[in-house]
């Protein structure tokens, strides 16, 4: 098959590239997310991480099973709750009726 094998569109991250981080000594999937850049991209690896788990599995003839997740962590800056909430209308429900109403 030519061309390449994309197994993370949001970083570009290829099977080549994995099986180039596999070869240099990479077997764990934290390692590979690390030398890769995998999982990083705005989908935060739910694209990409089964994909890249199955075809590390694969690679370093484990399960599937032994492969497990990468840890997920938090975004570096917490988004404010203000900038969520700026719509009050957007915070009522159907049902609710408003009070002083009659």
């Amino acid at each position: 098959m030519a061309g390449k094998i994309v197994l993370c569109r949001c970083e570009d991250v290829t099977l080549s590239d994995l099986e180039h981080s596999v070869s240099r000594g990479y077997r764990d999937i934290e390692e590979v997310k690390r030398y890769t850049g995998f999982g990083t991209g705005p989908c935060q690896g739910k694209e990409c991480l089964a994909v890249v788990a199955l075809q590390l599995a694969r690679i370093t003839q484990q399960h599937p099973s032994a492969i497990p997740p990468f840890t997920s962590r938090p975004p570096l800056a917490p988004t404010p709750l203000k900038l969520l909430a700026k719509d009050p209308g957007a915070h009522r429900f159907a049902d609710e009726t408003d009070e002083g109403e009659d």
